[in-house]
């Protein structure tokens, strides 16, 4: 049981990555605090991580508003006395019309979006949970960049790259900042995964589209959502307590 008696906050916990790694965690003894700004979803997270003997509660809230992101990150420590684990998951490339636009493409406005969802729930939950986690002289928190931060998505505009790209660097900068209170900092950088948000896309692609996608590919298949919470998990546990400011390429080998 990795995550026994853990407080573990994860955002966009509703559905994807966020809900996988949310299960895992619950059924590993951990404290699931799932937020999300859909409460259906989140009600439905908690009733599945209870089913498993798993412990969850909700919090509805946007991970881009700054207010209703303090009021979540003191509402869980009041209750909790703690928070151990901070998952970032809030994210995405979908959120415009054209997710693969090219830079002459993109409108101003598209990449303003894009930007602000991909960096600012991150920060701001962060900025929100770090004084907890300093306190504790603990915590772990895992961000969610992707290859595509790294320049290596064909299908994904500069504006997500540029993002997720923060990510990477956010993600190492945090670590020196907050290593020595003994808090770690790690990323995920994953390829394409069949989350319910990117599924309807990769069910529109041609078959030969598809089939190109997945041979290009070592493993020779298209991630799931499961894939990318195993290696967050890792990160998460006492079996990384010493790695930190790392980005893990989770792609089957692109």
């Amino acid at each position: 049981m990795r995550f026994q008696d853990k407080v573990a906050l994860i955002t966009a916990a509703g559905a994807g990555i966020g809900r996988a790694t949310a299960t895992i965690i619950g059924g590993e003894g951990g404290l699931v605090i799932g937020v999300d700004t859909d409460q259906a979803r989140l009600d439905s997270l908690a009733g599945d991580v209870r089913k498993s003997g798993g412990r969850a509660e909700t919090r509805r809230a946007d991970a881009l508003d700054a207010a209703q992101v303090t009021d979540t990150v003191e509402s869980v420590v009041r209750a909790h006395g703690r928070i151990d684990i901070l998952v970032n998951a809030v994210g995405g490339s979908t959120i415009i019309a054209r997710p693969a636009s090219t830079v002459d493409e993109l409108t101003l406005a598209d990449w303003q979006r894009l930007i602000r969802f991909n960096l600012d729930g991150t920060f701001l939950f962060t900025n929100a949970v770090v004084p907890a986690m300093k306190r504790q002289r603990s915590g772990k928190i895992v961000n969610i960049s992707s290859i595509a931060g790294r320049g290596l998505s064909a299908s994904s505009s500069s504006a997500y790259a540029t993002a997720k790209g923060g990510i990477i660097a956010l993600t190492r900068k945090l670590a020196h900042e907050l290593g020595p209170f003994g808090i770690t900092v790690n990323a995920i950088a994953p390829s394409l995964t069949l989350t319910e948000r990117i599924r309807p896309h990769w069910e529109r692609r041609a078959p030969d589209q598809q089939a190109a996608e997945i041979e290009r590919t070592p493993l020779r298949r298209v991630a799931e959502a499961i894939d990318q919470a195993r290696v967050i998990c890792f990160l998460a546990s006492s079996d990384a307590d010493f790695v930190t400011g790392v980005t893990i390429d989770v792609t089957g080998g692109n």
